[in-house]
């Protein structure tokens, strides 16, 4: 093997063995963490139509993420997807909360930083919908 093509090959399998690194160090989807306690809410706002309402409720929402047992947030609005019979899409903010444990979703339930969102953001919404999960 000449010395051109000796460093071509070294450089060549450099690059695969980076790679390979690389997406070695992506998790896969079984290797990711599982929250087995689901809690989503889906909010109705008061003035339907406040973008300002709307942005002041998700705004309060993400303060739910200090709360040591929330293992994962997530926060929306209602996405522009296709009408359909089956699809409820008269909300305006819905949160998508994962906990480790039923004592986990318990605490939330009653924890300062709960109760506090409860009093600052309560008044933007007329109805609230709580759908607890357990995963099986």
């Amino acid at each position: 093997m000449s010395t051109t093509n000796r460093r071509k090959f070294i450089g060549t399998a450099a690059a695969l063995a980076a790679g390979t690194a690389a997406a070695a160090a992506i998790p896969t989807k079984n290797m990711e963490k599982k929250y087995p306690i689901v809690h989503h809410v889906f909010f109705w706002l008061k003035n339907p139509d406040s973008k300002e309402d709307r942005d002041q409720l998700v705004a309060g929402v993400k303060t739910l993420s200090k709360i040591e047992t929330v293992r994962d947030l997530r926060v929306g609005i209602v996405a522009s997807t296709e009408k359909r019979d089956v699809v409820d899409n008269s909300w305006a903010v819905s949160e998508l909360i994962f906990f480790s444990d039923l004592a986990g979703q318990a605490t939330y339930q009653t924890h300062p930083v709960h109760l506090e969102f409860i009093k600052h953001y309560g008044h933007l919404w007329e109805k609230v919908i709580v759908y607890d999960a357990s995963e099986v």
